[in-house]
């Protein structure tokens, strides 16, 4: 039967912390066993899977489901942070079976390794030209960089003008405070992407053709906003962690350190039980949210959830690896004399009470000068 774990209070709190302060109830997630039954933000109780041997099975169960279709009746849709169920929106957050592969098909050839390493060159200039038009500094680059630069990026893949910048980073913002308004605009981005060569174009022309305008630009606003969210976040980590240790031997390997230990969200998505399930001993009723503790279990041994497992692994992964791994370069070979303004100890992450991740309240930097 599914109980309760009373000893464990609500992981998804709101709340401002210390950058080496863990996630607060995470050990007692963890102490609760492989699975915590905990009370959902949205109401009722939710499945939180703590081991990394059980998070990878749950990711590849066709039992659990990501369709916020099987989302508990009384969830309100916006608070509970629910996308559109599969019928209403095309989405490869949250389509199963064959339609979530066809749509993993058109966006594969796009977002592949090769392809991304190619384009390596182009997000150097394009970190090393931001971080000299915000320098020398003092500036803070949480605000002035951490957006800005996925925004621009994914906006030049797709096909955004760059003339489009800050309605792309206003759209992003507001997602949280007036949805309709952002939807509004990622339509006039997606719509402009579609006007311009690059890859929304092509990402239409491997769609069937029976795939409707709308339903591309819902597919271009998932590209566009996933992109910023999360590699927005794990960039103020990782440019905190260069600044305060030496420059770094292994680049991609430090890439994958952060994303382990400070993973863009500390849980997964929303999944839902489409059937009885039994985890660890613990029987799960048909509607029953479930998540992944990311973050909790990343220090089990080769435990590396940052973008999730299975059918429904993070197509944009290896374009957020690459994002990175230029700002590093380009930080540490082009601007040698930069460094924090406050001492590490100031720095504070800000954790927004939902699943989405903790991200730096600022990160003031200076000696942002391009070495000459």
């Amino acid at each position: 039967m599914m109980q309760r774990s009373s000893h464990v209070a609500c992981p998804f709190v709101t709340g401002t912390r210390r950058l080496d302060e863990p996630y607060p109830g995470r050990e007692a997630l963890r102490a609760a066993g492989p699975v915590a039954i905990v009370e959902a933000p949205a109401g009722g109780p939710v499945a939180v899977v703590t081991t990394a041997a059980l998070a990878r099975a749950v990711l590849t169960d066709p039992r659990i489901s990501k369709d916020t279709a099987l989302a508990p009746a009384h969830w309100d849709a916006q608070g509970a942070g629910l996308e559109p169920t599969a019928a209403q929106a095309l989405s490869l957050t949250t389509a199963e079976g064959e339609l979530h592969a066809a749509l993993r098909r058109a966006h594969a050839p796009m977002l592949a390794p090769r392809r991304m390493r190619a384009l390596e060159g182009s997000m150097r200039e394009t970190a090393r030209a931001m971080l000299r038009d915000a320098g020398p500094g003092p500036v803070d680059l949480v605000a002035e960089f951490t957006t800005r630069y996925p925004l621009t990026v994914v906006g030049d893949l797709l096909g955004v003008p760059r003339s489009m910048l800050d309605e792309a980073v206003d759209a992003c913002r507001r997602m949280w405070d007036d949805p309709g308004a952002a939807m509004a605009g990622f339509a006039r981005l997606g719509a402009a992407a579609m006007a311009h060569d690059g890859l929304a174009r092509e990402l239409r022309g491997r769609l069937p053709a029976s795939v409707t305008d709308e339903q591309v630009h819902y597919l271009l606003f998932a590209l566009i906003f996933a992109g910023q969210l999360t590699t927005d976040a794990a960039l103020g980590f990782l440019l905190a962690r260069v600044l305060t240790s030496t420059p770094p031997d292994d680049t991609a390997a430090l890439v994958d350190d952060v994303l382990r230990r400070d993973p863009p969200a500390p849980f997964t998505l929303w999944r839902f039980t489409a059937e009885e399930v039994e985890l660890a001993g613990v029987v799960l009723p048909p509607g029953t949210p479930v998540v992944v503790d990311v973050a909790g279990v990343a220090g089990d041994p080769g435990a590396s959830l940052a973008f999730g497992a299975g059918p429904h692994v993070c197509a944009g992964a290896h374009l957020a690896r690459a994002e990175l791994a230029a700002v590093v370069d380009v930080l540490v070979t082009d601007f040698p004399g930069a460094r924090l303004a406050v001492p590490a100890a100031e720095l504070r992450r800000v954790d927004p009470g939902t699943l989405a991740g903790s991200r730096l309240a600022t990160l003031p930097v200076e000696g942002l000068r391009p070495r000459e």
